[in-house]
């Protein structure tokens, strides 16, 4: 039996005339001694991106031997997920509340953290009127495109500093078809934005410029900086964003944000120095303060 050419996991090779059923067994075992959370999971879907079949195929068909050409495919996927690179970034999207996303290195890639952000913001958004929405920091655009294909009567515009997200973000919009309900702006926060809105939505960076270094690598190494150095606080983004947000709702218009785990009672004091009301914080799945919200004054 000839070899794979890739040792890992145990001491095995993974040798040529392995079948699907065969490979997942020995890449789970070899992830999980990398520390991937869910191996399993993550084995099956670079295996069917490598072979160009949805993940229905691999139970199907688990006893097919795997040819040269989806053996190397695969050994490439496999061995750049094991060095630290981002599963989302390998396979090149993710599924965000139901739609699909193209995703990059340019933008933070969307996590189950802020599609709980997105389920806070449509519990709160009006469906029965016209509404003005803002996206500040869009990133991949998520927020952005799932407004628009969610509040189908509200005006969105999504802002961010970086070009190259903006891309990224349009070309997303494109790829869920409300490229033309959304107004793209290259903004340094509220800097270009013209106001008010009814509902503001942000995910700033939060993290702490001396905590970037101690993040799990396929964070630290992959993910823009800009989306997570929050300053040495971790707060001077969110520190900007709530002292102009007033003046940029419209009456009893919302805003909601993702925060750091321990910054909620700051947050909060901040927001109600700015002249907001109704402030409060809300959990996240884990039971750890994630969500801030607060109204205009009527």
């Amino acid at each position: 039996m000839r070899a794979f050419c890739l040792r890992g996991w145990g001491g095995k090779t993974l040798a040529t005339d392995w079948t699907i059923r065969e490979v997942l067994n020995w890449t789970r075992g070899y992830f999980e001694a990398a520390g991937i959370v869910q191996p399993r999971l993550e084995a099956e879907i670079l295996l069917a991106h490598a072979l160009e079949v949805d993940r229905l195929h691999l139970y199907l068909a688990p006893d097919k031997p795997l040819t040269t050409d989806e053996r190397t495919r695969y050994r490439t996927v496999i061995q750049k997920r094991h060095e630290g690179t981002p599963l989302q970034h390998i396979i090149g999207e993710v599924s965000f509340y139901g739609l699909r996303f193209r995703v990059s290195r340019e933008a933070l890639i969307p996590r189950s953290e802020t599609e709980e952000l997105l389920d806070q913001v449509l519990k709160h958004a009006p469906r029965d009127r016209s509404i003005r929405c803002l996206d500040l920091g869009t990133g991949t655009g998520v927020l952005a495109v799932c407004l628009a294909r969610y509040l189908p009567k509200a005006e969105v515009t999504a802002a961010d500093v970086s070009q190259t997200a903006l891309l990224l973000a349009k070309e997303n919009a494109s790829l869920n078809g409300v490229d033309a309900r959304i107004r793209f702006v290259e903004s340094d926060w509220f800097a270009n934005v013209e106001g008010p809105f009814d509902l503001i939505a942000s995910n700033p960076p939060y993290i702490p410029a001396t905590a970037i270094a101690s993040l799990p690598r396929e964070v630290r190494d992959h993910e823009p900086r800009t989306a997570l150095d929050g300053g040495d606080t971790g707060m001077e983004s969110i520190a900007r964003i709530i002292e102009s947000t007033r003046a940029h709702l419209a009456s009893d218009g919302l805003i909601l944000m993702e925060i750091g785990e321990t910054q909620g009672p700051a947050v909060m004091e901040m927001m109600q120095a700015a002249g907001l009301e109704a402030v409060s914080v809300s959990q996240d799945m884990a039971g750890k303060d994630r969500f801030a919200m607060a109204r205009r004054p009527s």
